[in-house]
């Protein structure tokens, strides 16, 4: 199969496509025939080394680039009771998981039953793609916050990949929640479910708590009211506590049956997928330029 490597530290012109052995499931395992594999900021990380400490490289080095997939499954390993072949199939994968020969940006993926979802037909593929790691990511999150209880919740980054999603699924659970946007993000934000829209800080006031999808850190933190909730999205990156604030943060793990929830909520219009385009593997050099270029709101997929 055909896959997009990287060797550390590098830039996103120096991937490279290799051919690598097609992989076969093993017990409890799927294979996905990719139809598309979003890129992420993760992915950024990896090509230059800073994601070093997340994934593990082949023994020459060489990263596998890509954590989201949908697809066809093609094959099933053993003991696998939920996905039969031709079962249109999204999942979550880590490239540092002992079962991956690769990333996503890659012609197969392998990926365990547990952690895949099965893709409703109101959801296209290409679609389908942009949704697992951002998604889970956001629903992972809010988690940590606890019950609404009609708290109020700001958002940073709000018209973002994790961002968008947790101003959807904030507002579905209860909170009322504010987002920090640009100002022609404010129509999104609204069918997002968001009370209101916000283009700094200065107009914020005390939250009961704070999703910082945009890395604001400190200052994101002033927005908080003494002992409320800040929940940061890089472990390690957040600031220290001050005022009795609960600083929190964590790492998105596969969730197939959270999936599954997440793609259900897309096809009945809940969460909105955004996609900006598509560019095939041999061209996902322009893709990881654009994401590292920024100004866009969705995610390039890349195809076979």
């Amino acid at each position: 199969m055909r896959a997009i490597l990287t060797t550390p530290p590098g830039e996103a012109d120096e991937v490279e496509i290799v051919d690598l052995p097609d992989p076969r499931p093993a017990t409890g395992q799927i294979r996905i025939r990719m139809v598309g594999a979003a890129i992420n900021p993760a992915d950024l990380h990896i090509i230059d080394g800073r994601g070093r400490d997340f994934v593990e490289g082949d023994p020459t080095g060489r990263l596998g680039i890509g954590l989201d997939v949908a697809g066809i499954v093609d094959m099933v390993g053993p003991d696998v009771h939920d996905f039969a072949v031709g079962t249109r199939a999204a999942a979550l994968q880590f490239p540092h998981a002992p079962h991956a020969v690769a990333g996503t940006a890659a012609e197969y993926v392998i990926v365990p039953a547990a952690d895949a979802a099965p893709v409703p037909d109101e959801v296209d593929l290409l679609d389908a793609a942009t949704v697992p790691l951002n998604s889970l990511t956001a629903a992972q999150l809010l988690a940590l916050l606890g019950p609404a209880r009609s708290r109020r919740l700001l958002v940073t980054g709000a018209a973002g990949g994790v961002g968008g999603y947790v101003v959807a699924l904030a507002a579905r659970a209860g909170w009322t929640v504010t987002g920090l946007a640009r100002a022609a993000d404010a129509d999104f934000l609204a069918r997002a479910g968001a009370a209101e829209s916000i283009t700094t800080l200065a107009q914020s006031t005390a939250f009961d708590a704070v999703l910082d999808a945009a890395l604001l850190n400190e200052v994101a933190l002033q927005s908080v009211r003494d002992h409320g909730n800040y929940l940061g999205v890089f472990p390690r990156l957040e600031p220290a506590s001050e005022r009795g604030v609960t600083v929190t943060s964590a790492v998105v793990v596969p969730d197939g049956a959270l999936l599954r929830e997440m793609l259900t909520l897309t096809a009945k219009g809940i969460l909105e997928a955004r996609r900006v385009g598509t560019l095939p593997l041999d061209e996902a050099t322009r893709a990881y330029r654009a994401l590292r270029a920024g100004g866009h709101r969705g995610r390039w997929v890349l195809t076979p």
